[in-house]
Formats: structure tokens, sequence, C-alpha cells
């Protein structure tokens, strides 16, 4: 019975803890992480293109070496 309550106490514990935890956490402002999302769709677009250059320019190539 005692590993019983042991484990209810470790439960509770645990909750109480994580609790405490996420008093802690600073959440970004609205403009944090809008800036952070413009931020982000900016550096996914310009790897997309360059990506896409790079596959078009290679495309080209395949085409002229396989004919």
């Amino acid at each position: 019975m005692s590993n019983e309550a042991s484990m209810i106490d470790r439960g509770r514990q645990y909750v109480t803890d994580v609790q405490a935890e996420f008093k802690k956490i600073t959440w970004p402002t609205q403009r944090e992480y809008v800036s952070g999302t413009i931020g982000v769709i900016v550096i996914v677009a310009f790897l997309a293109l360059v990506l896409g250059v790079i596959d078009f320019g290679l495309g080209q190539v395949m085409e002229l070496v396989l004919g």
C-alpha cells in the first residue's frame, strides 16, 4: 500500500513542479512573435528562391549533357 501512496505523492509533486515551471515562462509579446514570423517567412522564401535557381541551373546542365 505504501508503494501506491508513494506513486501518488510523486505524481502530485510532479504536477506541482510543472506548475512552478510554467510560472517561470516569459511569453513573447505580439510584436515579437509577429516580427519573428515575418523573419522566418523571408528566410524561407529566400532559400526557396536560391534552391530554385540552383535546381534550374543543374537542370539546364543535365539537359546539355544528356542531350
